[in-house]
């Protein structure tokens, strides 16, 4: 079974920085993308960036400009967090999407908690 480790979260003032890694056990057949999701308290989960396979970006437009989302290799990923502010404060998820017969499967790491302190 695939797991995805997330790591890099922690306690960060507003306006500071954190990066979060995330790397698959194994390599992942038929990977099409990888991303990274958010969950703040009482919320629902929330897509925060996506990076396909050669594909663009994608960025919710609550962290355009600010958070960067990239890829080592086609079963890591990371997500650059500038500019840091309360509304932040959420577990984030790694998450890697892949297609096998026609289905689509979705990996899921724990979560790795982020909070930003005002």
């Amino acid at each position: 079974q695939v797991q995805l480790v997330e790591s890099g979260g922690g306690l960060v003032q507003t306006g500071g920085s954190l990066r979060l890694s995330c790397a698959a056990s194994r390599t992942i057949a038929n990977i099409i993308a990888m991303g990274w999701y958010r969950q703040a308290p009482g919320k629902q989960r929330e897509l925060v960036a996506v990076i396909p396979n050669g594909g663009s970006t994608v960025y919710a437009d609550s962290v355009k400009g600010r958070f960067t989302i990239s890829r080592d290799n086609i079963n890591t990923v990371h997500l650059q967090m500038s500019s840091l502010q309360p509304e932040d404060t959420a577990v984030y998820y790694c998450n890697a999407r892949a297609f096998q017969s026609a289905t689509r499967l979705d990996y899921w790491g724990k979560g790795t908690l982020v909070t930003v302190s005002s």
